[in-house]
């Protein structure tokens, strides 16, 4: 597999409403009792179950398997965190697959316009996903900031004092005073910026569920 991959998915949200009209048992096999408490508490349920259906197919494309290889419906759902962001949560032949491809997380963006809903996602590797021990240090940052800056403190006063000390009387030259001055060295910082090269690939092979599976998948686009 791909070090990342990209997984894109829309959906009507017209055909999920006349899906859960003519079947209404369809929200009950495909989503989870979580998924039907949240869409179903809202003011356009279908919105919301087109997002999450959406959603599986995006995370499946990013997965690069499509509904295939033993995956089902009820193995991949959306779920909320404590700040009320969907997340992906995998189960089943899809979370083997994915601990089988090194991915460490599946990161999920839903969105809406009347008429569409859309999802995005994002499987990360383990090969692209920072190291505890290579994310930058805050404090030491801080504290290599100030050591850079009172250094550049230190050799403004030196070349200060330097100035004060030659300002005396001074060397006489034709009558006038010559006063020598003096300048220290010049100092700066830099900073190097450090990036992860990630390389980006979409994978999106189509699959087959079983004959319950690819039957609802299907009746979404009916």
């Amino acid at each position: 597999m791909a070090l990342v991959g990209i997984g894109v998915d829309m959906l009507e949200i017209a055909r999920m409403e006349k899906v859960l009209e003519r079947r209404p048992s369809f929200a009950r096999r495909v989503f989870t009792e979580d998924e039907r408490a949240y869409c179903d508490r809202l003011a356009r349920p279908a919105k919301h179950y087109a997002a999450r259906f959406a959603a599986r197919e995006a995370v499946l494309k990013a997965l690069g398997t499509g509904f295939s290889r033993g995956i089902g419906l009820a193995d991949v759902s959306v779920a909320r965190n404590e700040a009320g962001q969907p997340e992906v949560v995998l189960a089943g032949r899809a979370l083997e697959i994915a601990r089988e491809q090194g991915v460490r997380e599946v990161a999920i963006s839903l969105s809406y316009t009347h008429d569409v809903a859309v999802a995005n996602a994002v499987a990360v590797t383990d090969e692209v996903r920072p190291k505890v021990e290579d994310r930058p240090d805050p404090k030491a940052e801080l504290q290599a900031s100030f050591r850079a800056a009172r250094s550049v403190i230190d050799d403004l006063e030196r070349v200060e004092e330097l100035g004060s000390a030659s300002a005396g009387p001074g060397a006489q030259a034709g009558g006038q005073d010559v006063a020598a001055v003096h300048t220290g060295p010049d100092a700066a910082t830099t900073q190097d910026d450090e990036t992860i090269p990630v390389d980006t690939t979409s994978d999106a092979s189509p699959g087959e569920a079983d004959a319950t599976e690819e039957d609802d998948a299907d009746a979404t686009r009916a």
